[in-house]
């Protein structure tokens, strides 16, 4: 049987999200909206830190969100990918501010992954009460998310291991109470635990053109670390925390190309030019079906991507590939659209639509771009 007929055969199993996923899907909306409106959202980006403690706090105890797909055994509430596939829909539609992603797509998911019990007693409770801000650093100045590519060194001294060399593009780094960082030892690719405030340790914020989530570049000189796992067993780690991060960012992308959508909508019912209301124009008519057929089959990419993960399926790498190759495309053509239905003002600083445009254009790149998904794709299927 061919690649990719495995993957229609799988794809059919999935029916789509159940009535309690759109119940809950509900209550994460109705709390993003209220803490997360245009002037909150911009009010944060003027900030160093780049989110309010205050509402991070408020997700982990009023719905547990930083816990969501964490086990029990370890403070969570041991839902899957496609519960928190929901919450970041609904954080991407609102460009929430803050670690959420670099926390608990990121962070969380590597030490599940590392198979480290201890590292994940020491660790995942902080991070399912909202105590702990993780991140994860894997890419380094070349701007590469291959594994092979990684360069930095973890060296034992006097039975301590220590760090040494650059990480960047390090979601939420300059905040991050816990750094996961993939690096290189005698053994292999290896991952190990960083506190925020080690010794020898320089985090430096990153201008960045998406000003709602922020990234660092980290310079670790003889830094202390923890070993996670087993020395040189990170290879595996790494490859799976991408697949599941393309599959997050997907979900995310999905839930700003919704609310682009529906901004032009609300727009072209509006707005009158020669005496017509735009959404009466053909031309308007046609962008806003295109916005909706691109949204909707991001949608289905994404959400059966989030079911492959949730189920820990083996075609996730493939269908990861898929997702975010297509989300990252119809998020870019979506946002770009919603400026044109706007007009002019869709391109004045004052105006949501291009904090949508700068997110969508900097997500493409996240975890690699579409070329790059698609080349893992074709691999994945044997093409």
């Amino acid at each position: 049987m061919s690649g990719l007929q495995q993957l229609a055969d799988a794809t059919a199993a999935f029916t789509g999200l159940a009535e309690e996923h759109e119940e809950f899907r509900d209550s994460v909306r109705s709390f993003v909206e209220r803490v997360s409106p245009e002037s909150q959202v911009r009010r944060l980006m003027d900030t160093e830190s780049g989110y309010d403690p205050q509402v991070w706090r408020q997700m982990a105890e009023q719905l547990g969100l930083q816990g969501i797909a964490i086990p029990e055994r370890f403070g969570g509430s041991g839902a899957s990918f496609l519960e928190l596939g929901v919450v970041l829909e609904e954080t991407g539609r609102a460009l929430l501010g803050g670690p959420f992603f670099a926390t608990v797509v990121l962070a969380a998911n590597a030490l599940l992954l590392s198979g480290d019990e201890q590292a994940q007693q020491d660790f995942l409770p902080g991070i399912a009460a909202g105590d702990t801000v993780a991140s994860v650093a894997i890419t380094e100045p070349s701007g590469s998310w291959r594994p092979g590519d990684v360069a930095l060194r973890a060296s034992p001294e006097d039975g301590v291991w220590r760090l040494s060399g650059t990480k960047s593009f390090v979601l939420d780094g300059h905040v991050a109470d816990l750094l996961l960082v993939f690096a290189r030892t005698g053994a292999g690719l290896s991952l190990f635990a960083v506190f925020g405030e080690a010794a020898r340790l320089t985090r430096t914020q990153l201008p960045t053109m998406d000003r709602t989530r922020r990234q660092a570049v980290l310079e670790f000189d003889r830094t202390p670390a923890r070993l996670v796992g087993a020395e040189g067993a990170a290879g595996p780690v790494l490859e799976r925390l991408l697949d599941l991060a393309a599959v997050g960012l997907a979900a995310e992308q999905v839930g700003g190309a919704q609310r682009c959508l529906e901004m032009s909508v609300e727009y072209a019912k509006v707005r009158s030019q020669f005496g017509r209301l735009i959404g009466s124009f053909q031309a308007i008519k046609h962008k806003c079906a295109d916005m909706l057929m691109a949204v909707e089959s991001a949608r289905s990419a994404a959400h059966y991507a989030m079911y492959t993960a949730g189920e820990d399926l083996p075609e996730l790498p493939v269908v990861a590939g898929l997702a975010k190759s297509y989300c990252s495309e119809a998020y870019t053509m979506v946002a770009g659209e919603n400026i044109h239905v706007h007009g002019g003002i869709g391109f004045t600083w004052e105006h949501p639509a291009h904090l949508y445009f700068k997110r969508a254009a900097s997500s493409a790149l996240l975890f690699g771009d579409p070329d790059h998904h698609r080349a893992r794709y074709a691999d994945g299927v044997g093409l």
